[in-house]
Formats: C-alpha cells, sequence, structure tokens
C-alpha cells in the first residue's frame, strides 16, 4: 500500500479537468475518527472567477471524496479530482474564506 505524508500533499497543485484549481494549504481531520476529510484548498483568483465568479483567490474545504483515486496523484504534476467545473460550483457560502 502506497503511503503519502502530509507534508507531500501540502504545497501541491489541485486540478479540475486539466485546469490549475489552486493549492492544498492543509489537511482537515475528524477528530473523532481520526480520519482525514478534507483538503484546504486556495483556490486560484482564474478558478474562483470561473467557478462563483469571485474578484480574487479564495479558500475553501473540499472532501476527500473528491479526489480521483489510484495512481492519478503525483507529487510533479499534482492531484486530480474527478469532479467537474459545473459540480463545484454550488460551494456553500459558510464554507468560503475570501483572500484579500
Amino acid at each position: 500500500m502506497i503511503r503519502i505524508e502530509s507534508t507531500e500533499l501540502i504545497g501541491s497543485p489541485i486540478y479540475v479537468e486539466e485546469m490549475k484549481l489552486g493549492k492544498i494549504k492543509g489537511v482537515i481531520i475528524d477528530p473523532e475518527e481520526w480520519k482525514l476529510t478534507h483538503l484546504d484548498v486556495e483556490i486560484t483568483k482564474e478558478a474562483a472567477k470561473e467557478i462563483l465568479g469571485a474578484k480574487t483567490a479564495i479558500r475553501n474545504k473540499l472532501a476527500i471524496s473528491a479526489l480521483q483515486k489510484g495512481s492519478d496523484y503525483r507529487k510533479e504534476k499534482g492531484v486530480k479530482i474527478s469532479l467537474t467545473f459545473a459540480e463545484l460550483s454550488p460551494i456553500p457560502v459558510s464554507d468560503i474564506l475570501i483572500l484579500s
């Protein structure tokens, strides 16, 4: 079984539909189950504009279930997610942190 250290993930780019969505800023762990549940992602200004119409970069929590499984994670290329831009659009406003 391949294991990935959190330090390998943090700072890695994350892609959706071959476009850079942003980069991983941290990991979120469920303290009751001690399981990784989400990635803290800083979404690029360009992707934020396309997804939400935002004018600045934003941060958002991305559920681990959105990640592609298997060998699609490559450190040099980043992390791919299995969602489309359309599926990313309904991000709950309470989960968004606007960066200035």
